[in-house]
C-alpha cells in the first residue's frame, strides 16, 4: 500500500510547489521619488494572488526599515500606520496606492531619483503559514506622478491627457 501513496504524495506535492511558486503576480510596481534629504517615500503596485494570501513583509536594499502601511481615515483626520498585513482573497487585484495600503521606506540615507530602479522583495504568506518571497525592480517615478486618483486610469503616469 505504501507504493501506492508514495507516487500519488509526489504528485500532490508538485501540484502544491508549482501553485506556490505562481500563487501572487506583481503588476505596476513603482516608487515615489524623493527631494534631497527626505526620509521616507513609499511604494505602491496591483497584487494578484491565486489563492488567499497575504503580504507580510518588504525588504529592501534602498533602506533596512521598510514596512507594510495603510491610510486610514480616523475621527475625520487621515492617519497612516504600519499594519501586520494586507489580506490578497483569491482572484481579486488588490491595489497599494497613494491614500490607501502602500509600502513604506523609511530612514532613507540617500535620496531616491526618478529614473532609478528599486529591487524589492515582498514575502507573502498563505493560509497554511506556508511563505513566498517575489523579487520586483520598481522604477522610481516623479514626485509628481500619482497623486491619488478616483478611477485609478491613468494613476502614477503624471500625465492626465489621456
Amino acid at each position: 500500500m505504501t507504493s501506492k501513496i508514495h507516487p500519488l504524495l509526489l504528485v500532490a506535492g508538485s501540484l502544491l510547489a508549482s501553485m506556490v511558486h505562481a500563487q501572487v503576480k506583481v503588476d505596476d510596481a513603482w516608487v515615489r521619488a524623493t527631494v534631497p534629504q527626505q526620509k521616507a517615500t513609499g511604494a505602491f503596485m496591483k497584487l494578484t494572488a491565486a489563492k488567499d494570501t497575504r503580504l507580510v513583509a518588504v525588504a529592501t536594499p534602498l533602506t533596512p526599515k521598510a514596512e507594510v502601511h495603510e491610510m486610514v481615515m480616523q475621527d475625520n483626520v487621515m492617519r497612516m500606520r504600519q499594519i501586520p498585513a494586507v489580506e490578497l482573497p483569491a482572484g481579486k487585484t488588490v491595489e497599494l496606492k497613494p491614500g490607501g495600503y502602500h509600502l513604506m521606506f523609511l530612514d532613507l540615507p540617500a535620496q531616491v531619483k526618478a529614473g532609478d530602479q528599486v529591487p524589492l522583495t515582498l514575502t507573502f504568506e498563505d493560509r497554511s503559514g506556508a511563505r513566498q518571497t517575489v523579487e520586483v525592480k520598481a522604477p522610481v517615478r516623479a514626485l509628481n506622478a500619482a497623486m491619488p486618483a478616483k478611477e485609478g486610469k491613468g494613476a502614477g503616469h503624471g500625465d492626465h491627457a489621456h
